[in-house]
């Protein structure tokens, strides 16, 4: 059974701006080590920040959980479990674990964020789970290719879009089922992936056991858990969740004023670059040293790594990072180097990501209703003592 009362074990400070910032600390979660509760119903759970400094792949059971509705699988019978495929298909599929299990494997390397990831920084302040940065993890991916199932299945010539729908249900009648879709031609782009398994283990049924779909690139809204569904549509997604909810202005980095009215909106997709020093926390206190190593994560959205940055200068001059291995293109990518220290004092180390298609970092912070897309360069203030 899932835990229906989280007992803190301990609280943290996220520091957010705008309202109330503690948030406790919990490992009542089956599966899961020690998380950050940010609620219980439906289970809203953060990845601390330290965990990110211990490796490229974050650990399964310290891996962040957002569910929608409160009606979640505790428990799944992979016996009977299944997974159907139909609509406009040339024939109906339903599928079992061990049928998929049978079939050609692909794997990859994908960071998994949710959209409202970092919320709890928007000012003014906005409706949402209060998220710092930890709603976010990378993972090896293994499953099957989505193009590779829909082909069994036959898609007919005038299918426009796959839907997606899962094992969890609304907590009252009237409410919609939570579905998202794709494009055909993004369902049939050969990195979509069925997955069962995450960083070479069972998926975890708090991250979506016994079947999520992958959509590298893309926030995590797409990455529909407890996969129980696809269908193959003839005319796009009329549901609520994709004409309705998350969507984002269609501004650069959906970015718009305050008191902005009337800006047309497109339904979130593809993730930016962004970057986090973890080998330090902000606020922390440092002894005087002539040299500060420091070393973090960076993703480029929906492609790879170029380049990592860190200015301590407000800015106004950059130095180049040292990369670690590519583990993929949709992954995390760690990156060090040693900053030159002057003097005591206060510090702020700012770093920053480019992608391979050339954007970079914003300096400025984003704001939209929804708290989503935060992308921008994210400060550390350290004390040099």
């Amino acid at each position: 059974m899932l835990a229906t009362r989280a007992w803190a074990k301990g609280a943290v400070d996220l520091m957010l701006p705008g309202g109330p910032s503690d948030r406790p600390t919990t490992t009542a979660f089956p599966g899961k080590g020690p998380m950050i509760l940010q609620r219980t119903r439906p289970p809203l759970l953060e990845t601390p920040m330290e965990v990110f400094n211990k490796g490229v792949f974050t650990p399964n059971d310290r891996f962040f959980v957002r569910w929608h509705w409160a009606v979640i699988p505790e428990s799944v019978d992979v016996r009977s479990f299944r997974l159907t495929i139909h609509g406009a298909v040339n024939r109906t599929l339903s599928v079992s674990l061990d049928d998929l299990l049978k079939m050609p494997r692909t794997q990859l390397a994908a960071v998994n964020q949710c959209s409202g990831n970092s919320r709890g920084l928007f000012v003014p302040r906005v409706p949402g789970a209060q998220w710092r940065h930890g709603a976010m993890g990378n993972a090896l991916w293994t499953g099957v290719s989505l193009r590779h199932v829909l082909d069994l299945a036959g898609v007919k010539p005038n299918a426009v879009a796959v839907r997606f729908g899962a094992l969890d249900e609304p907590v009252v009648p009237d409410a919609p089922d939570f579905s998202k879709s794709l494009s055909i031609d993004h369902a049939r782009d050969a990195e979509v992936m069925i997955a069962f398994a995450m960083n070479n283990e069972q998926l975890p049924l708090l991250n979506g056991f016994p079947l999520r779909l992958i959509v590298p690139g893309w926030y995590s809204t797409y990455w529909v858990k407890a996969l129980n569904e696809i269908e193959v549509l003839d005319k796009p997604d009329d549901g609520y969740w994709m004409t309705k909810a998350y969507k984002v202005p269609d501004t650069p980095f959906a970015n718009v004023a305050v008191d902005a009215k009337d800006v047309p909106t497109v339904p979130i997709s593809r993730m930016v670059p962004r970057s986090f020093i973890t080998n330090v926390a902000d606020g922390a206190k440092i002894p005087f040293s002539p040299n500060l190593n420091i070393s973090g994560i960076a993703f480029g959205g929906d492609c790879g790594v170029a380049s990592v940055d860190i200015s301590t200068d407000n800015g106004r001059n950059w130095n180049r990072t040292n990369l670690g291995a590519d583990q993929g293109k949709f992954g995390f990518r760690r990156f060090e180097t040693s900053l030159p220290i002057r003097d005591r004092g206060k510090l702020a180390l700012l770093v920053r990501c480019s992608n391979t298609a050339g954007i970079v970092q914003p300096m400025e912070p984003n704001w939209n209703p929804g708290g989503f897309m935060r992308g921008c360069v994210e400060p550390t203030h350290v004390v040099m003592t």
